[in-house]
């Protein structure tokens, strides 16, 4: 998927929990009721810099050092605000 196309919520949802479950061999309950994605263990550090490069890739928006925040970062409702956001103000 390229930043051109037009993506809802839920999509966004569903692509990072796909990816999150790929790359990091995640097999356990969905994500949409996991609260902090960090505290739960799982992604550390390393996996929060492969998830934003993923965002970047995948939507087509720079992610600047300062975005990277659990407000912006730490589950799947706040990874798709921050997409939405960052979308619909030019990446």
């Amino acid at each position: 998927m390229d930043g051109t196309q037009n993506m809802n919520g839920t999509a966004v949802e569903a692509d990072v929990e796909r990816f999150i479950r790929q790359n990091f061999f995640y097999d356990g309950p969905p994500l949409a009721g996991v609260a902090s994605l960090m505290e739960s263990g799982i992604l550390d550090s390393t996996g929060v810099l492969e998830l934003v490069a993923f965002i970047e890739e995948t939507y087509g928006i720079a992610v600047a050092d300062t975005d990277l925040t659990p407000d912006n970062l730490d589950s799947l409702p706040r990874i798709r605000k921050f997409v939405e956001s960052k979308r619909s103000h030019g990446g």
